[in-house]
């Protein structure tokens, strides 16, 4: 297992070109499967988790290339309908092929999914609404065998939560079908907009994507076709932490300020000075921070959950107390005891944590548990005195591109 290794205190300053979203890229990758030819995808972060995409869809037959920050993905000749386990067991979001294999080849195999241990996000919403549009699902010793009975038919689908996952999952199974799919309480994030808009330069039918109600079109086969993915919000809001935490200044670059909206408040109330323009962002840190009355995690467009551990991380050294409510996942604080170890002053009951600022932080040896949360990690490095070592810097990896951190060293 690599280390992150960050000698502090490192100010987070520059320009910056935001990567392209791990959470849009993923689910496109996914729908290339339903194209029977090439599909040109620009703007793709190189991490962890595209490249294990990529494993997928060669494992598939698809044929990828990775150049620069573009993929292409050839899917014409798909010879598998199934997922090895230590492929579904990489990423969590492997579960989104479910739906794309499921329209190509008419039958899936594969085991349920691995990723970052945050608390339940099981997998029944995907399950149930796929057996709605007529698609056999078998759980048999801890696999998915799926098949579809007749044929995809549309029908009326309300979700009791806006799963992001299950949103997708019926996008890419709904689009070639017979009939109109609609998705009532859909997720609402950019993401799914992203993806929509692939699936629609594709020649699907699928209508406001965004909004908490989407209607698809049923289709007969789609088309190959070029797409720019959508910049990444969470790494933004990582980076404009990392700057508001260390006291820098930045610009980033190639990011709709709407992408971020529920955390520029944050931000300005802690005492940053923040400017917003068409397709950019700057910041300037003071020289302390200030505590935050309330940060409450929310579906979109209220405060993302994976943006807690991050702004956590960035107010250790605030003005004050700040209060922190997790309504999302249940387990998602094995950030703070790491952070309790680096200096921080923070405690905990349920879904509540209260982190009282601290005048300093000392480097030390830690361990990330999930992506944000190594995240998390690497900003109270970068504010911390001396070295800071953090273990498993792959999860890191799984999101963040490491050329926008050249303060940190792996090894």
């Amino acid at each position: 297992m690599s280390v992150i290794e960050i000698n502090g205190p490192r100010k987070l300053s520059g320009e910056y070109n935001v990567q392209g979203s791990k959470n849009s890229v993923l689910p496109i990758l996914a729908a290339t499967v339903l194209a029977r030819g090439e599909c040109i995808i620009k703007n793709c972060p190189d991490i962890i988790d595209v490249r294990t995409s990529i494993e997928i869809l060669n494992y598939l037959g698809c044929k990828c290339k990775f150049e620069g920050s573009t993929i292409i993905v050839n899917s014409e000749n798909i010879s598998k309908n199934e997922i090895p386990e230590d492929l579904m067991r990489k990423m969590r979001s492997s579960i989104i092929f479910l739906g794309a294999l499921i329209s190509r080849t008419g039958r899936a195999k594969l085991s349920f999914p691995g990723g970052c241990e945050i608390g339940p996000r099981p997998i029944d919403l995907h399950l149930s609404s796929l057996q709605q549009l007529g698609i056999s699902i078998n759980n048999i010793h801890g696999n998915l065998e799926c098949k579809i009975i007749d044929k995809i038919k549309g029908t009326d689908i309300v979700l009791p939560i806006p799963s992001v996952g299950a949103t997708e999952n019926i996008l890419l199974a709904a689009s070639i079908c017979d009939g109109i799919t609609t998705i009532e309480n859909a997720a609402q994030e950019p993401e799914i907009v992203d993806l929509a808009s692939f699936l629609n330069k594709m020649g699907a039918k699928i209508y406001n994507a965004g909004s908490s109600k989407i209607i698809i079109e049923g289709i007969s086969k789609f088309n190959s076709c070029e797409h720019s993915v959508i910049s990444d919000r969470i790494v933004s809001i990582t980076l404009l932490a990392g700057a508001a935490g260390t006291g820098g200044s930045l610009c980033l670059k190639n990011i709709s300020p709407d992408l971020i909206r529920s955390t520029i408040p944050v931000f300005e109330e802690s005492g940053c000075i923040v400017k917003q323009f068409s397709n950019s962002i700057e910041l300037i840190a003071p020289e302390k921070l200030h505590s935050v009355k309330e940060i409450r995690t929310m579906p979109f467009p209220g405060f993302p959950t994976d943006a807690q551990s991050i702004i956590m991380a960035m107010l250790l050294k605030s003005y004050g107390t700040s209060v922190f409510i997790e309504t999302i996942f249940e387990n998602r604080f094995k950030h703070i005891e790491e952070l309790i170890r680096l200096g921080g002053n923070i405690k905990s009951n349920g879904n509540v944590a209260i982190v009282d600022g601290v005048q300093t932080l000392s480097g030390a040896q830690v361990k990330a548990y999930d992506l944000r949360g190594a995240a998390s990690l690497v900003i109270a490095g970068l504010m911390s005195q001396g070295k800071t070592i953090i273990d498993g810097a792959e999860y890191f990896m799984r999101g963040y591109d490491l050329k926008l951190f050249p303060s940190i060293k792996l090894s």
